[in-house]
């Protein structure tokens, strides 16, 4: 697809391919991937440990855990566009993500500064998605037009698959300090900050920008509006921001676990291991079936996944098999969901205006996600949490229906498995 003056066209363009044309998975990809894995060592340290230390640790209630949880998500919504903008504008790419890695990797010291004090801890955790927000899509961009378009899903694929090894090592790191010092969480964050710092310098000293050619116009505002026009583009933002607006985030995923099985507080980080685990073990080959059977139909499997997980935790099975199951399904939701989204998104978006692009699909999604967190975290405190998850597992199940309702539709076919 390319943007003239107009509407946007669907085009093959041979100018997104940054490496050799018969590379699979190019060097690019895994040096982005190598920064994520570091990254998320970093991120998911405090990821995991933060629902009981605000909860158990500082006391907050289930609304206040809502709201800091949903800005923790929403925060990165219209940074997202922004990030994606500059990239494009400036063809600066890897520029703009080193200053979100960088924006993360910092805020991750204000944790221990911030104390009690729930305005700032809101306040450090707006910073840290802030840098979220700018890196995500010119980092996607670079995924993409670092592979070829029949490769998309395997890219990406391989890209989550590192950066999941990151997110299962990071909790074990936060289980292994909080074993070693009890509930010292600052020593986490302290950590935290350090391995972050490493990622920062591995992106500047690995990663290979893409220049657009010389006489590529700019890309503005208006060209990445522009992109609506394409209908089947303009039908996944919708999905992704519907299906965002009834998922659960991880956090109170793993809060429900605690509250079914009675957990230990350091044993929560343990949690996200199995979600990571699974994800790890499925993200290529997810990404080359989506590759195979279609990117959009894969994206809608994973929220299936994610029906079973509402449906187990608001369900009356107990013990290991509710741990196991539901960890693997999340995992598996993660599999065919993250890296999937960016490659149905990215195989039908112009080079020149793919970071933007992807912003404005992981914006919706993004948007979606903050509204959930709030909304589930209201539904917890007024009906208790078993009533608050079959809630969502019946809006989830008429946002699927209405999904794949609304990306069925054959006037809307895209021939590259998007």
């Amino acid at each position: 697809m390319y943007v003239s003056a107009g509407r946007p066209h669907l085009s093959s363009p041979r100018s997104e391919v940054a490496a050799g044309r018969g590379a699979v998975v190019t060097g690019n990809v895994v040096a982005l991937g190598m920064v994520s894995l570091v990254t998320d060592v970093s991120s998911e340290m405090v990821t995991a440990v933060l629902p009981v230390y605000l909860v158990t640790g500082l006391g907050l209630t289930m609304l206040q855990f809502g709201f800091l949880d949903g800005l923790y998500s929403g925060v990165t919504v219209f940074l997202r566009l922004v990030g994606g903008h500059l990239a494009d504008r400036f063809s600066a790419r890897k520029r703009v993500a080193g200053v979100g890695y960088a924006m993360s990797a910092v805020a991750k010291l204000g944790l221990p500064l911030a104390g009690a004090s729930v305005p700032g801890i809101g306040a450090v955790l707006a910073a840290d998605r802030a840098g979220k927000g700018l890196r995500t899509a010119p980092r996607d961009a670079l995924i993409s037009l670092s592979s070829t378009p029949q490769a998309q899903g395997r890219a990406f694929g391989v890209h989550r698959a590192l950066d999941t090894i990151g997110a299962f090592v990071g909790p074990l790191v936060a289980f292994v300090i909080l074993a070693a010092v009890g509930t010292a969480y600052d020593a986490v964050f302290v950590v935290s900050f350090c391995v972050g710092l490493v990622g920062v310098a591995m992106l500047v000293l690995f990663v290979r920008d893409h220049r657009d050619p010389l006489d590529t116009d700019k890309v503005g505002w208006r060209d990445a509006l522009r992109l609506l026009r394409d209908r089947p583009y303009r039908r996944l933002c919708v999905v992704a921001a519907l299906l965002g607006l009834v998922s659960v985030s991880d956090a109170f995923v793993y809060l429900l676990l605690q509250h079914r099985l009675d957990l230990a507080p350091h044993r929560f980080p343990l949690l996200p291991l199995g979600t990571a685990g699974v994800y790890l073990v499925l993200a290529i080959p997810i990404g080359r079936l989506a590759d195979r059977v279609g990117r959009r139909r894969v994206f809608l499997a994973g929220h299936v996944a994610l029906l079973g997980v509402y449906v187990l935790v608001g369900g009356p099975v107990g013990g290991t098999v509710l741990l196991v199951a539901v960890l693997a399904l999340h995992g598996v939701f993660y599999a065919a969901t993250d890296g999937v989204l960016s490659a149905a998104a990215g195989a039908r978006l112009p080079a020149a205006g793919r970071a933007g692009g992807l912003a404005v699909v992981q914006t919706g999604q993004a948007t979606g996600r903050f509204a959930s967190s709030m909304i589930f975290g209201a539904l917890w405190t007024a009906w208790g949490p078993q009533a608050a998850i079959r809630v969502l597992a019946v809006a989830l199940a008429v946002g699927v229906a209405v999904s794949m309702w609304a990306l069925a539709d054959r006037r809307t076919r895209v021939p590259d498995g998007g």
